[in-house]
């Protein structure tokens, strides 16, 4: 069969489609990536294929970069100003990528596939990688913009769901470019597509339960699979000698990562961080992106000889292989850093910027196995107090240790591709 993944965002939201397209064409599947042209190389390096579907982002633009991980504004520019004004392109070229396909599954913000499906009568499936974004009222997300909500659980669903439907109706306008658009190709207005833009054939929420346990006001379709884990070993390559020796050559570092979008404005997130490890006494390894110079702090580290370095910075290396070897791990709070860290069994602490990631840090701080600490807030000494009591705490690692256990007993990769072979098996 011929699937077609269409995928828009960062590798957090391309990897874990990654693990399901490397699964599904070792079963013999024929697979096609539609997405970024950016990611072209990396989609034909796995051996698929590649069709281009709009927007193209510019990774060097690191201005845009801001301005989507601004806490308060950076959701709104991603749906108003990004994917709803190229609806059509995006359509267009997805059109064109399903075409003689049997299957087209899509990530959360792909506005178009819904209509693609309805147009082509393709099966379409969905997917959802963190379970904030289902907007529960029994299992409330925390928004980028009211943090002060991950203290107010208590109130219960009919808070929580009378908040979010309040939301709805406030943001209800951003959406009328979609129904003018569905209308334009002669489809009714349709759902929401960010409320209710789940297949009603099937809707893979691909986290672990240990993030968020099934609801009742999920979407009927969904099956929970439990994460899907891709780190780009495969295309990006193994972890460099250089730092492969660095980690056996003395105890376990704090690992400081921004993942692949945060990175692009990391502000002097590395710099402090390298301090912090410094006021610890502890090693460190700093992953500063590879678009990105590498921290100024680490240049007097470089000169030393590689025996006697305590910190060291690289620009990537794969989570999978970083993360286990750590004390623990600094990062953002993108549903694939924090999968692989809670897979990697350590301790984390949090600096969320926007979207999803403060409400998967406080699931996590929930948990007993993460402290957050506030993006403005984060200094070499700030981080330094909340690492130091991190580290002196063995709870944290015991509890991190537990929900490790429980994700990689999940098999979500398996379990996605087998519901997705079921899917297909009902079209012969």
């Amino acid at each position: 069969m011929k699937i077609v993944f269409a995928v828009f965002g960062s590798l957090g939201d391309l990897h874990p489609m990654n693990a399901l397209g490397i699964e599904l064409k070792k079963r013999g599947h024929d697979i096609v990536f539609a997405t970024m042209e950016f990611y072209r190389e990396k989609i034909e390096t796995l051996g698929f294929e590649f069709r281009p579907m709009r927007p193209h982002l510019d990774p060097d633009d690191k201005e845009l970069a801001r301005q989507l991980m601004d806490a308060r504004k950076g959701s709104e520019l991603l749906l108003r100003e990004l994917i709803l004004p190229n609806l059509r392109p995006m359509y267009e070229d997805l059109t064109e990528a399903v075409r003689d396909g049997d299957l087209l599954i899509s990530t959360e913000v792909v506005f178009a596939a819904a209509s693609v499906a309805e147009k082509t009568g393709i099966k379409w499936l969905t997917t959802t990688l963190a379970p904030g974004t289902f907007l529960s009222a029994y299992d409330p997300f925390v928004p980028p913009t009211a943090l002060w909500l991950k203290n107010f659980r208590f109130l219960g669903k009919t808070f929580h769901g009378a908040m979010f439907s309040l939301v709805r109706r406030i943001i209800d306008s951003w959406f009328a470019p979609y129904r003018e658009f569905r209308r334009e190709i002669g489809l009714a207005d349709g759902k929401n597509p960010l409320f209710e833009g789940k297949s009603d054939l099937l809707n893979l929420a691909m986290f672990s339960k240990v993030l968020g346990k099934p609801q009742p006001d999920w979407a009927k379709s969904t099956l929970q699979t439990g994460f899907c884990f891709y780190d780009g070993k495969d295309d990006y390559g193994e972890i460099g000698e250089d730092l492969r020796e660095f980690l056996d050559a003395g105890e376990p570092p704090i690992i400081f990562t921004l993942g692949s979008a945060a990175v692009m404005d990391a502000r002097d997130f590395f710099e402090e961080s390298a301090k912090a490890a410094k006021l610890l006494g502890k090693r460190a390894v700093l992953l500063y992106g590879i678009f990105n110079e590498p921290p100024k702090i680490v240049e007097r580290e470089e000169l030393k000889a590689r025996s006697e370095r305590q910190i060291i910075a690289v620009p990537y290396a794969p989570y999978s292989q970083v993360f286990p070897r750590g004390a623990a791990v600094v990062h953002q709070g993108g549903v694939g850093t924090t999968a692989q860290v809670l897979r990697a069994g350590v301790p984390h602490l949090f600096m969320p910027y926007s979207h999803d990631q403060p409400d998967n840090a406080a699931r996590c701080e929930r948990l007993g196995v993460a402290k957050i600490i506030s993006r403005d807030k984060y200094t070499a000494a700030t981080a330094a107090k909340k690492l130091r009591e991190l580290l002196a705490d063995k709870s944290y690692k015991i509890k991190a240790t537990e929900a490790a256990k429980i994700v990689n007993a999940e098999h979500g990769t398996k379990v996605a591709c087998d519901a997705i072979e079921e899917i297909l098996k009902k079209s012969l």
